[in-house]
């Protein structure tokens, strides 16, 4: 009798507990203890633990609700604060852990891995290009001046949105994530 593929079950135990305690912190004893199999499973479906790292970055980029940016109806603006409002609530939700796992894989391997450092890099360039987007589309529907450079905007956005989670974590406090809120919709984006 053949059996069941338990790619899935490491997979998610993967996500979770890098997600957690970060990448040196996590070892393939941790994520197969946490799957509930063999330490050699692991290897059935991951030649290494970058490999899984890669693959829960991926999983990770699903629950950023990526489509609140591009989903019409709303106007961009309005877009762009329901996204960091949805990230924002997940934050304190959780008690100010975790943080952002392509942030905290970014400051915790980009000098050790490049092909995490290159899998964290794209994922931001692509988060940014969309943000970047929905301030076009605010320019276009004149709720933003066309002086504003989308963008740079988009990846000082980015940027400090990454920062506050680094902040509101250290902090365990909104403060952070109401300072990012007024500074980013209230001053740069009016």
């Amino acid at each position: 009798m053949a059996q069941v593929s338990k790619r899935e079950e490491i997979a998610q135990a993967a996500f979770q507990q890098f997600h957690a305690r970060g990448f040196n912190a996590t070892g393939i004893n941790d994520i197969t203890s946490a799957a509930g199999v063999p330490k050699g499973s692991f290897y059935n479906h991951f030649s290494s633990k970058e490999e899984s790292a890669l693959e829960a970055l991926s999983r990770y980029a699903t629950t950023l609700s990526f489509e609140m940016l591009t989903t019409p109806g709303r106007p961009p603006l309005e877009r762009l604060r329901a996204h960091f409002e949805f990230l924002s609530k997940d934050t304190v939700d959780n008690g100010f852990v975790h943080g952002c796992l392509a942030g905290n894989f970014g400051a915790e391997m980009a000098d050790h891995s490049d092909e995490i450092r290159l899998a964290v890099a794209g994922g931001f360039d692509r988060w940014g290009a969309l943000i970047r987007d929905v301030l076009v589309e605010a320019q276009q529907a004149g709720d933003l001046s066309g002086d504003v450079d989308a963008e740079a905007t988009a990846l000082f956005v980015l940027s400090a949105w990454e920062g506050t989670l680094i902040a509101a974590r250290a902090h365990k406090s909104a403060a952070p994530l109401d300072a990012f809120f007024r500074t980013v919709f209230d001053v740069l984006l009016p």
